[in-house]
């Protein structure tokens, strides 16, 4: 078993075209030995965002605090803390942090899609 404080693992900055304001936490991935799936935690700043992209794996997102707006090409939802949110493969999303706190979610995705 492997338990991690989230606070004790690096925040680095998302690297994308278009992000702005935007930390990933990897809290726990295939570098865990975590076989299926990695666990991300995403912090978007007031004003800052992930733009419209898209990938071939689904996303599990839970939104721990903070508020904003989940996007794709065709639809405009708010979402905040408590709300879960499912993203399906090749579906292009992004989020932004339309709030005044900073907008902290889980994101968890298959390994197969772990970028590290």
């Amino acid at each position: 078993m492997i338990v991690k404080q989230s606070g004790t693992v690096r925040a680095d900055p998302v690297t994308m075209p278009g992000i702005k304001d935007t930390t990933i936490r990897w809290l726990i991935s295939k570098f865990d030995s975590a076989p299926n799936f990695a666990l991300r935690m995403f912090t978007i700043a007031p004003g800052g965002r992930i733009p419209l992209h898209d990938h071939p794996w689904e996303h599990e997102i839970f939104i721990l605090s903070g508020s904003g707006t989940a996007f794709t090409d065709e639809r405009r939802a708010k979402m905040a803390k408590g709300d879960a949110i499912l993203v399906p493969g090749n579906e292009p999303h992004g989020y932004e942090n339309d709030g005044s706190d900073d907008l902290v979610f889980l994101c968890i995705i298959p390994n197969s899609g772990d970028a590290r």
